[in-house]
C-alpha cells in the first residue's frame, strides 16, 4: 500500500486537485477535480476571494471523486518573481569521525546564507555538489575530513506571491504542506535519469508563464520563469479574428498550428466575431503566423534564460517540453530551431487508476506534485488527505526535504 497524497495545481488556466496513491512504480489516482482558474494571472494571485473560490470547488470535486475529506495539500508555485542564484557553504567538522547528516545541514545552512532582498524570500536551496577537503565527493555521508563543502541552487521569489497564495489556499480550508516549483514537478513526472544525469531543460508552458529547470549530474542546477505562456497566443488571436477570450481559445485548439509554412494557404475556418454577429471566414495561414510569432518570442525567452545560467552548453539530452500549451502542433519544431538542440515533447506516463483525463501535457505538474510532494516530506509522511488540521511543514520545510530529495548517491 502506497502514501495517499493531494496534490493542488493552482494555474492561471485551471485549478486541478488530485488525490492519489503513490507507489513505486506509478502513481494510482482514486481522486480529481479540475475548476477553470479565477483570481490569478501569470502566476500571481490577482483576486484572493475568487481563486480560494476555485481552489475550493476542485478541491470538493475531488473529495467527491475520492470519497476523502482533504484538508491539506501539496501546492504548486509559479510566478515570474522565481530566480535562482548559485552559493557554496562550508563547515568544520569533527577529526576522526565519520560525516553525519548533520553536518550537510549546517553545510547548507551555511550555504543558505546569502543576501536576500527583504522583498523577497528563499523557497529552496538544492545541493548541487560536495567536497571533502577540496576533493569532489559523490556522497559524502560517513566519510571522514576536516572541511566539507557545498554547492548549492539557492531558488527565491517574491514574498508576497508566496503569502498571498496561501492565504487563498487557507481561505478555501486547505493547510499547504509544501509549496512546490511548477518546474520541479514537471520535471520530476516527464524527465528520465538519463536526461537529469546527461543535462536537460525542461520547459513547462501554462497558461500565463511557462516554467523552466535545467537538471544536470541528476539534479536542478538552475530554476527560471518566462512570462510568456499559451494564455498570451489566445490573447494575440483575439486581435486577429475579434472574438471573445474563450473563442479565440477554441481556435486555437481546432485551427492552430505553430508553423506557418505547414499550413496549406487554401485551409481556412469560420467564427462569429464581435459586431452584427455575421460569421467570418479567416485562413488558417494568417492564424499560423500569429501563432509562429508569438512561440519564437517564448523560445527567444527560454534561450536567453538558458545562456544567463551559463549552462548551455551542458545541456546533451536537449530540452523537454510538456504542459498545456505544448500541444499545439509544430511546437516542437519552432523549440528545435530556436534552441538548436534536440526536443521531446512529454505527459504522464506512469499514471493509472481514473487517470485518463490526466495523461496529457497540461497535467504534468499536477501529477509530479504528488511524487515529489511525498519525496518532499522530511519527517516521515502523514497521509495529506485526512480531515487533521495540523500543518507538517509548510513552506519552510522545503529546505529539508529539498536536502533530502537531491542527496547526491541517495538511491530513495
Amino acid at each position: 500500500m502506497g502514501d495517499l497524497v493531494v496534490g493542488i495545481d493552482v494555474g492561471t488556466t485551471k485549478v486541478a486537485a488530485i488525490v492519489g496513491e503513490v507507489r513505486a512504480d506509478d502513481v494510482y489516482v482514486v481522486g480529481v477535480g479540475v475548476e477553470p482558474s479565477r483570481g490569478m494571472k501569470r502566476g500571481v494571485v490577482t483576486d484572493i476571494a475568487q481563486l480560494s473560490q476555485a481552489i475550493g470547488a476542485a478541491v470538493h470535486k475531488a473529495e467527491r471523486s475520492s470519497g476523502y475529506d482533504i484538508s491539506r495539500a501539496f501546492v504548486s508555485l509559479a510566478g515570474s518573481q522565481v530566480k535562482s542564484t548559485s552559493s557554496r557553504g562550508t563547515v568544520g567538522l569533527v577529526p576522526n569521525r565519520g560525516i553525519r547528516a548533520e553536518d550537510m545541514e549546517k553545510a547548507l545552512d551555511s550555504a543558505r546564507t546569502i543576501a536576500v532582498p527583504h522583498t523577497h524570500e528563499i523557497v529552496a536551496v538544492i545541493p548541487r555538489s560536495f567536497a571533502i577537503d577540496d576533493h569532489s565527493i559523490r556522497s559524502p555521508l560517513g566519510m571522514f575530513g576536516f572541511r566539507l563543502d557545498v554547492e548549492v541552487c539557492v531558488i527565491t521569489t517574491l514574498s508576497t506571491v508566496v503569502s498571498n497564495l496561501e492565504q487563498a489556499v487557507r481561505a478555501a480550508g486547505i493547510y499547504p504542506d509544501r509549496f512546490i516549483l511548477n518546474a520541479l514537478a514537471a520535471g520530476d513526472c516527464v524527465l528520465t535519469e538519463t536526461e537529469r544525469d546527461m543535462g536537460v531543460v525542461v520547459i513547462d508552458i501554462g497558461g500565463g508563464t511557462s516554467d523552466l529547470a535545467i537538471y544536470c549530474e541528476g539534479v536542478p542546477w538552475f530554476v527560471s520563469v518566462v512570462p510568456i505562456g499559451g494564455d498570451l497566443i489566445t490573447n494575440d488571436i483575439t486581435h486577429l479574428v475579434h472574438v471573445p477570450f474563450e473563442v479565440a481559445e477554441a481556435v486555437k485548439l481546432q485551427h492552430g498550428h505553430a508553423v506557418e509554412r505547414e499550413v496549406s494557404e487554401t485551409d481556412t475556418f469560420v467564427v462569429q466575431p464581435f459586431g452584427e454577429g455575421i460569421p467570418t471566414e479567416f485562413h488558417r495561414r494568417e492564424l499560423a503566423m500569429v501563432i509562429e510569432e508569438r512561440t519564437k518570442e517564448l523560445f527567444d525567452h527560454v534561450r536567453k534564460e538558458i545562456k544567463h545560467s551559463g549552462l548551455d552548453d551542458v545541456l546533451r539530452a536537449g530540452a523537454v517540453i510538456t504542459g498545456g500549451g505544448s500541444q499545439l502542433p509544430g511546437i516542437k519544431e519552432i523549440a528545435a530551431r530556436s534552441l538548436d538542440c534536440p526536443v521531446r515533447l512529454a505527459r504522464p506516463d506512469r499514471v493509472t487508476g481514473m487517470a485518463d483525463s490526466l495523461r496529457t501535457p497540461a497535467y504534468s505538474t499536477s501529477i509530479g506534485l504528488l511524487r515529489l510532494g511525498l519525496q518532499l516530506d522530511s519527517v516521515g509522511v502523514q497521509p495529506a488527505a485526512q480531515n487533521g488540521n495540523g500543518r507538517s511543514g509548510g513552506f519552510g520545510g522545503l529546505f529539508g526535504g529539498f536536502f533530502r530529495r537531491f542527496l547526491p548517491g541517495d538511491d530513495d
